[in-house]
């Protein structure tokens, strides 16, 4: 089996590294790491550079919050670009902008490593359960060589075409999730205004037509008041400013999607970009 090198250890890249470990992968960490210790402790081996986890690693998978992360850590001075070779296979399993992702995999060809934009959907629960949705972009024959890998960290693993696919996939999933809270959090503003059971509406709802994910996690959230982040505001508002340059660079207006990242946005600038996406709740009138 492949020896995985992985970079970012956060909410989601800490349980996706344990259930590689779980499957049987040999897997490497950065001792920089704050969660290194506990990967270690589950079978993991630490390194202290970018290019000793590279050198010792026959796939590089990286799982960070934003496209400047992701570029710093392989593009950048004593990045995974100076140290990967040929033969090799980088996975990126971050939420950044299809743009980069089209640039790493041009690099990582040209000296004959394949490159996969991987980004999943699915939240922490998604990450602890192995449950990911896991969206693919680049050559197929890549996508096969690490399909044992992405099964070792979801369920509904679907190659979606050229590099950057999978990056346009996952800006349309979070438009869609955003959204969603959003009308959630709408109609659970307006029925507590109107005096209705929340706890009995939300029961119904799940019957019916309206029935989601959405409605079944966050609405649950909503009615407890419980806002610790499972995926936080922050990160939901960068996403969403990933579809909108998208959709410029198309010529396309999103009202929904642009309504709800400004809201996100007004809720990071107050403070709130720590708490979980579902907060938008608390910013209804």
């Amino acid at each position: 089996m492949d020896t995985i090198g992985c970079i970012g250890l956060g909410i989601m890249g800490k349980p996706m590294a344990l259930n590689l470990l779980k499957a049987g992968f040999q897997v490497g960490v950065l001792e920089s790491s704050v969660t290194a210790s506990i990967l270690v402790e589950a079978g993991a081996t630490a390194y202290p550079s970018v290019a000793a986890l590279t050198t010792h690693a026959d796939v590089v998978l990286t799982m960070l919050p934003d496209s400047p992360e992701v570029e710093t850590v392989v593009l950048g001075d004593e990045g995974v670009l100076q140290s990967i070779t040929a033969g090799k296979l980088f996975i990126d399993m971050s939420t950044i902008a299809p743009g980069v992702s089209k640039v790493i995999y041009e690099k990582m060809q040209a000296i004959g490593v394949e490159a996969l934009d991987a980004p999943v959907s699915g939240g922490q629960v998604g990450a602890e359960n192995a449950s990911l949705s896991i969206m693919v972009g680049g050559n197929k024959a890549a996508f096969d060589r690490a399909l044992p890998i992405f099964q070792a960290l979801g369920k509904n693993i679907v190659w979606i075409g050229p590099a950057g696919a999978g990056q346009t996939t996952k800006a349309c999933n979070q438009m869609i999730v955003g959204i969603t809270i959003q009308a959630v959090a709408e109609a659970f503003s307006l029925a507590s205004h109107a005096g209705i059971d929340l706890e009995k509406m939300r029961e119904v709802l799940l019957g019916g037509f309206a029935q989601s994910k959405i409605l079944d996690l966050h609405g649950r959230r909503m009615i407890d008041g419980n806002f610790k982040p499972g995926f936080k505001m922050k990160l939901h508002k960068k996403d969403l400013e990933i579809a909108l340059a998208t959709s410029d660079d198309l010529g396309l207006t999103l009202l929904g999607t642009t309504l709800v990242a400004d809201l996100m946005a007004q809720a990071v600038t107050n403070g709130n970009g720590e708490l979980d996406h579902s907060a938008l709740y608390l910013f209804q009138s």
